[in-house]
């Protein structure tokens, strides 16, 4: 059977990685034939010419790289995890099996592109892994394979991100079988309980100071707080969920207040971001913070270091 995968970041590989190895032929005729994935991209400061990870991983083994979503080749099954397009109709139609997606929510809930950092950041107690045959929507296709997993107190968006990643890896090898020889009863969505998530921007991760100000003395602020990337959704500004804000937005693109070092409203307020953070009889407490141009300390020795700073 040949496969076809669609994707791009580092923490798809456990998935390519195992796909690899239960279907490769001696010959390469059969497995991972191809892969399609985003085009190199220039990063850093000297804009050099990067790879994807699923590039990467694909050169080193010989198998084919595309970067051109309609060059695609035809194939019995397509695998997507974390491609980042919509697949158009006449790409599905080269698959004799259709398409599945690996999408790291319980759909219909959050769909879109940021289903993890929702879900920790809604104070949710368990998320999982939707495997969909795709149609032309977004993560809108019937439901092949469902699983939960439970989110603890101290997951963040990578540790969660990984544990899901690994398991589905495992779970979508075993049902490729089974669902190509009609095995499966598909389930369709119940499309009216649909939520969605949007893509995680940089500037997302700023939390205003008179709501981190409320929660370390363990208080809610007044109002709601707007998630900006969970569709029609806020939360009370309370220390737990300012906490699981955090957590959710780590490692990337961080979280961050604004402090003034001086204690002067004069000075122009410095960038503080919050690295580490945990809860004490319902107090928000700074474990690790790192002011904007220097290296990241504990809260104390920042404090130390900033007698007179004040949240802005």
């Amino acid at each position: 059977m040949k496969i076809v995968f669609f994707g791009t970041p580092d923490f798809v590989l456990p998935i390519l990685d195992l796909l690899h190895k239960t279907f490769r032929d001696r010959s390469n005729e059969s497995g991972v034939v191809a892969v399609v994935t985003q085009k190199p991209k220039p990063t850093g400061r000297e804009q050099k010419l990067t790879y994807s990870p699923v590039d990467t991983w694909a050169y080193k083994r010989g198998i084919e790289v595309i970067h051109e979503l309609a060059s695609s080749p035809s194939a019995d099954l397509g695998i997507l995890a974390a491609y980042g397009e919509i697949i158009p109709q006449a790409v599905i139609d080269k698959f004799k099996f259709g398409i599945l997606n690996v999408h790291p929510s319980l759909l219909p809930k959050y769909r879109g592109a940021s289903p993890i950092q929702a879900a920790i950041a809604s104070g949710d107690a368990q998320t999982g892994v939707s495997i969909i045959r795709i149609d032309t929507q977004m993560d809108h296709g019937p439901i092949v394979s469902q699983f939960k997993e439970d989110i603890v107190g101290t997951d963040t968006l990578e540790t969660l991100r990984l544990k899901l990643f690994e398991r589905s890896a495992q779970v979508l090898v075993e049902l490729i079988a089974p669902f190509i020889q009609g095995k499966i009863n598909l389930r369709e969505q119940n499309h009216d309980e649909a939520t969605y998530s949007t893509l995680v921007k940089k500037e997302h991760g700023l939390i205003p100071s008179k709501y981190i100000k409320k929660a370390i003395l363990g208080k809610e602020a007044a109002g709601s707080w707007v998630i900006p990337f969970i569709k029609d959704y806020s939360l009370t500004p309370a220390p737990r969920s300012i906490e699981a804000f955090i957590r959710a937005l780590t490692p990337w693109p961080g979280v961050w207040t604004q402090v003034n070092l001086a204690g002067d409203k004069k000075q122009p307020p410095r960038r503080l971001k919050i690295l580490k953070a945990h809860l004490d009889e319902g107090r928000l407490i700074f474990d690790e913070v790192q002011l904007e141009g220097k290296n990241p300390v504990s809260w104390e020795e920042f404090q130390r270091g900033y007698p007179t700073a004040k949240l802005e």
